[in-house]
């Protein structure tokens, strides 16, 4: 497996982790429990797009990984 390719493995677990604590939020009853899947929901966030651009950088340096 290509650097690349384990990278964009990783996004698409992030993306899924995101989207688990986003239905979490909205069903959870207790507020202090909302705010805090909202707070690790926004992190997550943080790091997804992060490595968004990273994955741009690798496609751009090496040419090779783009859309794998």
């Amino acid at each position: 497996m290509t650097v690349a390719s384990s990278v964009k493995q990783c996004l698409a677990s992030l993306k899924g982790a995101e989207a688990s604590l986003s239905s979490l939020t909205s069903r959870t009853q207790d507020d202090e429990s909302r705010r805090t899947l909202h707070e690790a929901m926004m992190e997550v966030n943080e790091i997804v797009t992060d490595l968004k651009k990273r994955i741009g950088e690798l496609e751009r340096e090496e040419p090779q990984y783009k859309g794998f």
